[in-house]
């Protein structure tokens, strides 16, 4: 298995899959951390899909996940012969097409009564292909953004274990395709729609970030500007309005479980990396702790990481 995306809804997969007997072939991503839990090597490429040869040689069993992933899959990626391409959406298909932050904010501006995860197929489309399976959970009148987000990467973890045995024996098969119903996409240019909200009664739950601010960089943008504009005595949101920016830890302990937000310190951080190869573009290679030298793997190079950024002995 290949799996491609980023944070710690990949680096949850990569573990569950590793850990429940599977083949973690390669981790495209920005961070080496992503694949040390599988000890698996790590692919760093601003676009996999100028590596797809290297990819269809790479995986044993012709399975690619996307998580938590905005990279497209282009051609020839896509043809790439026995690769079969999945994707774990945050949103239900096709009524949340898009970036998940910007589906879960008009999600509750819209008034929508459900949300949840996807898993389709990946084709020449964004969020378009057949889907396997969905994972539903209702929407509170009361539910802020942060709890349905939250609630939608919680379902995203679920029903990739829920899908993973199905999809590994070749079993999981198409239920429906995600032409059905209403559809709607939502990227960055959506937000430029944003100022005519509000007033909208909804606005202010549909804004609190929470702690996902720091992980929504589109919509903390997309949310500052009238008070960039104007200077400091500008126009004040709605009454009962949170500033994202401005909100504090919630009731949700187990947010870190979720969010990325926290990754125990440069501290931990360092001693996870000791012996993590830096690698880039088709550089495969890894080194386990102990190794004199490790294994190479494929064809290039691998430069190990300098010594100040390794705990000390």
């Amino acid at each position: 298995m290949i799996f491609v995306g980023e944070g710690a809804l990949l680096r949850r997969a990569v573990t569950h899959a590793a850990t429940r007997g599977h083949p973690v072939d390669l981790v495209c991503s920005a961070d080496p951390l992503d694949a040390a839990a599988a000890e698996a090597p790590h692919l760093a490429a601003a676009d996999v899909n100028a590596h797809a040869d290297a990819l269809a040689r790479a995986c044993t069993d012709g399975i690619v996940w996307s998580l938590n992933n905005r990279r497209i899959f282009r051609e020839p990626l896509l043809r790439a012969d026995g690769l079969r391409i999945l994707n774990i959406h945050n949103g239900l298909l096709p009524r949340h097409r898009g970036l998940p932050s910007v589906a879960v904010l008009f999600a509750l501006l819209n008034g929508d009564t459900e949300y949840g995860a996807t898993v389709h197929e990946v084709d020449a489309g964004i969020d378009t292909g057949p889907v396997l399976a969905e994972h539903r959970f209702p929407i509170g009148p009361e539910d802020r953004f942060h709890q349905v987000m939250l609630r939608g990467i919680r379902a995203c973890h679920a029903l990739f274990e829920q899908t993973l045995p199905a999809v590994a024996a070749g079993t999981a098969h198409p239920v429906r395709a995600a032409a059905v119903g209403p559809s709607a996409y939502y990227g960055l240019r959506t937000l430029d729609r944003l100022g005519t909200y509000r007033d909208h009664p909804a606005y202010a739950r549909a804004t609190d970030l929470g702690p996902f601010a720091a992980h929504a960089p589109e919509l903390t943008r997309a949310l500052l500007p009238a008070a960039s504009h104007s200077g400091p005595a500008t126009s004040r949101p709605p009454a009962g309005h949170r500033h994202p920016l401005a909100a504090g830890a919630h009731e949700d302990e187990q947010v870190a479980f979720e969010v990325d937000a926290v990754t125990g310190g440069e501290e931990e951080r360092a001693r996870r990396l000791e012996g993590v190869a830096v690698v880039g573009l088709q550089v495969l290679h890894q080194h386990r702790p102990g190794d004199r030298g490790g294994s190479v793997g494929y064809e290039s190079h691998t430069e190990m990481l300098p010594r100040s950024h390794r705990p000390p002995e």
